[in-house]
């Protein structure tokens, strides 16, 4: 990434915990490194950002982000070559994103230069929880909150953008179902639908819980308007294979634009594949499947990058996906991960070297 040479305030932590942590099992966000980035927002302008222990906030329980959700995140990924090298997958886009995020909600941008050289450094402390090999990663999660005391409904003067880290391993264990949403929505349209706010996940959580007493690991969301055209597949967005032909909906005010989502547009092209972004029917995927076209439903997002869907329910019925040789799902997975991971050549300047 791009040094700017900010004067950061850097505290280490006096003692690391990372011998305490079993890096062969480990629960998806639950684990965090020695380090936090932190910066303060206040009469107008953002703090020089500190690196510090990872530790606790102090809030007023009349914060804002309390009662009025003023609460944007990013969801970002470091990985370590063979060679101990630490490398970043499109950084610019995940801080471009978080800052139309914070528009979209009234919160003011984060700088570029507090951004860049704050992550890199936190970054360089922690690159020992950051393990090489496939799978092995270190989620970073860059998020903004507002904390200006005040129950009054209006935007906060007062913010905090911080950055925390976890080491990751695969984000969906096994073979992934999903339900098709009959009746919620994730967004509307006009809505927040494309920005990266909490609230976006949170109203998701109760249809999703439903869907997995009914054995669905997620839900496939649909338009809140006629439920009649797919959307996104939980937290990722969804490609559909019917036939040979590669589907995937536009992104929308309901839709989140997602990077690995632009990411395997471009490799879909530069391949050749027989591609197409519109808006995708939910009876035309029935119909494909019932006409033996539906070949592939996958999910891409951050988290998981490429995660296959077997099978889906819709109305009652439950359809399974027949597995099939030469998968696009396989392909694209393949060529993002190494360019993540630095084991190919990189012809779109995606991987960043992070410090």
């Amino acid at each position: 990434m791009k040094s700017f040479g900010t004067p950061l305030k850097v505290e280490k932590a006096t003692q690391s915990k990372i011998e305490h942590v079993d890096f062969q099992s480990l629960s998806f966000g639950k684990v965090f490194t020695d380090h936090m980035m932190i910066s303060t927002y206040k009469n107008g302008e953002w703090s020089i950002p500190e690196v510090k222990p990872y530790q606790n906030l102090s809030l007023a329980p009349s914060a804002r982000v309390f009662h009025y959700g003023q609460e944007v995140f990013e969801g970002m990924k470091a990985y370590k070559d063979d060679a101990g090298k630490v490398w970043l997958f499109r950084p610019m886009d995940n801080f471009n994103r978080i800052n139309i995020s914070s528009e979209r909600l009234a919160m003011p941008a984060f700088r570029e230069d507090y951004f860049c050289d704050g992550l890199s450094k936190l970054l360089e402390l922690d690159q020992e929880w950051i393990k090489s090999g496939d799978g092995n990663s270190l989620y970073i999660r860059p998020f903004v909150i507002a904390t200006e005391e005040g129950v009054a409904a209006s935007p906060a003067n007062e913010y905090m953008f911080i950055i925390i880290c976890s080491p990751v391993q695969s984000y969906y264990a096994g073979e992934v179902r999903v339900k098709i949403a009959e009746k919620f929505s994730r967004a509307a349209q006009g809505g927040t639908g494309y920005a990266k706010a909490g609230g976006n996940y949170g109203g998701s959580f109760y249809p999703a819980l439903q869907a997995q007493k009914e054995g669905f690991q997620q839900i496939v969301w649909t338009d809140a308007n006629t439920h009649e055209y797919i959307e996104e597949a939980g937290t990722m967005n969804i490609f559909i294979r019917i036939g040979d032909k590669l589907l995937t909906g536009p992104t929308s005010e309901s839709i989140l634009d997602g990077i690995t989502r632009k990411s395997l547009i471009q490799i879909a092209e530069d391949k050749g594949i027989d591609f197409e972004v519109r808006p995708i029917k939910v009876s035309e995927v029935i119909e494909a499947h019932k006409a033996g076209e539906l070949k592939e439903m996958f999910g891409a997002g951050t988290a998981a990058v490429v995660s296959p869907i077997k099978g889906f329910g819709y109305k009652g019925e439950k359809y399974e996906l027949i597995e099939i040789e030469n998968k696009y799902s396989d392909l694209f997975k393949k060529i993002i991960t190494d360019i993540q991971q630095n084991k190919s050549e990189d012809p779109y300047g995606w991987r960043v070297a992070a410090f």
